[in-house]
């Protein structure tokens, strides 16, 4: 229940003002997928697309956000399902703030997904599944993750003894088992560039 004696400031600038300052609308791109997948190497070329087109951006990404923000929380799933709630409430805020926000995190709920679709708005939430065969992923193992797992040195792995829940109507599905990157990225920044022109 709320605690009565928190009262939400209402400011004189608002999200509106923001988004004429800086010329287009603000959203969340949520890359979604197993470890591997692709889902950070894509966030990031995205990224570099857009500032070259001079819009403001911000790359969430879970390592990072879990050094941080998130570095009080484990793996287990409450822990998981709290690291997802706050990051939605800090897209919620960078949303606010005019930035197109864009995060890499392997969200493995779907409840979870859509709990930040429904704090953020539904028109503000694209969800992108960043599609890819666990083999696939675990041949790459770039972070020598999927060797521990099997190992039994990292429990409740996403893919291996924990479940991951594909998207059932994702705005978009990036399979980088079938796309090369450059073709991948290319379907973003159209995806992306329509979105831009919302004013």
């Amino acid at each position: 229940m709320p605690d009565p004696n928190i009262i939400p400031q209402k400011h004189r600038i608002n999200k509106d003002d923001r988004k004429n300052l800086l010329g287009n609308d603000s959203f969340v791109i949520w890359f979604t997928g197993l470890s591997g997948s692709g889902k950070s190497t894509l966030a990031n070329l995205l990224e570099q697309r857009l500032n070259e087109k001079r819009v403001l951006t911000y790359l969430l990404d879970g390592d990072n956000v879990r050094t941080g923000l998130n570095k009080d929380l484990g793996f287990g799933d409450e822990d998981r399902i709290e690291n997802i709630r706050r990051l939605g409430e800090v897209s919620k805020l960078f949303l606010d703030a005019g930035i197109v926000v864009l995060t890499a995190f392997i969200s493995p709920f779907r409840s979870d997904r859509e709990t930040v679709r429904e704090l953020v708005g539904k028109e503000n939430f694209h969800e992108v599944y960043v599609k890819c065969p666990l083999e696939l992923c675990e041949s790459r193992d770039v972070k020598g993750l999927y060797s521990k797992a099997r190992a039994g040195q990292i429990p409740k792995f996403t893919g291996i003894d924990s479940p991951y829940e594909e998207p059932l109507n994702a705005e978009l599905v990036i399979d980088t088992s079938a796309l090369t990157i450059e073709d991948s990225v290319s379907l973003l920044d159209d995806y992306v560039s329509g979105l831009l022109k919302r004013k």
